[in-house]
């Protein structure tokens, strides 16, 4: 129980698995979050130290039952990752609003449980780390991002607003925007002709992520964007 302790939300087969793996090498005990029990478990049997519990984060009760396991199995996080994420394409007009209220949820209101659930412990150690992973979309509005875009402006604003309270206290919050297309296999499919620098790395991401969580306290970053050298930004 002395080695320190990271949560990542939404460890699916790209940002979540690196960070995992960046997190486990980095000698932390990784609970990993997320609704797929199957990759979860494949997962936890590869990183030692790891921990896989099944949690919809959009769920308050789920986070309330999975902290307390992590608390018991592991310890109390020091970094707090939320990962998961909901989206959807589509105008203002062709968007199901309750897919943007579910998007909502998770996005927004997911970072807002597990940071409720796990800041007090980290206010009382006097140090802490809880970051979210961002996009562009968090910044603008396009026309076909209606059903994602407002939830991510949200979950930033959120987490400038927690950085703001909490880091007087000695926690850490930042928000990484990540300006482009991550490496995955459906990515991948989807845009078949873009080179290999088109894509940023999941290990390249998780990379930045334990840079900031690791920073000196005299110079705390917040919005943190990172985006391949390529990109027309």
């Amino acid at each position: 129980m002395s080695a320190p302790v990271c949560l990542i939300s939404g460890v699916g087969p790209g940002t979540g698995s690196a960070l995992a793996r960046r997190f486990a090498e980095g000698g932390y005990r990784v609970a990993l979050l997320a609704r797929n029990e199957e990759r979860l478990a494949a997962l936890e049997k590869q990183l030692p130290g790891a921990k896989a519990y099944r949690c919809d984060v959009s769920d308050p009760a789920q986070v309330e039952t999975v902290a307390s396991a992590v608390e018991r199995d592991l310890g109390s996080p020091g970094v707090v990752i939320h990962n998961a994420v909901g989206g959807a394409f589509g105008t203002f007009r062709e968007i199901d609003p309750q897919i943007l209220n579910r998007n909502f949820q998770v996005n927004t209101m997911g970072l807002l449980y597990l940071a409720r659930r796990f800041a007090p412990a980290m206010i009382s150690a006097g140090k802490g780390a809880i970051v979210a992973s961002g996009n562009t979309s968090a910044l603008r509005g396009k026309a076909g991002f209606a059903g994602f875009a407002p939830t991510k402006a949200a979950q930033r604003i959120l987490a400038e607003a927690m950085a703001r309270d909490l880091g007087p206290q000695g926690v850490h919050v930042a928000y990484v925007v990540i300006d482009a297309v991550i490496d995955l296999e459906w990515t991948r499919k989807r845009w078949p002709e873009r080179p290999d620098d088109f894509f940023i790395k999941p290990k390249a991401i998780a990379d930045e992520i334990w840079h900031v969580t690791h920073q000196d306290r005299s110079a705390w970053s917040f919005n943190v964007e990172i985006r391949p050298f390529g990109e027309v930004w």
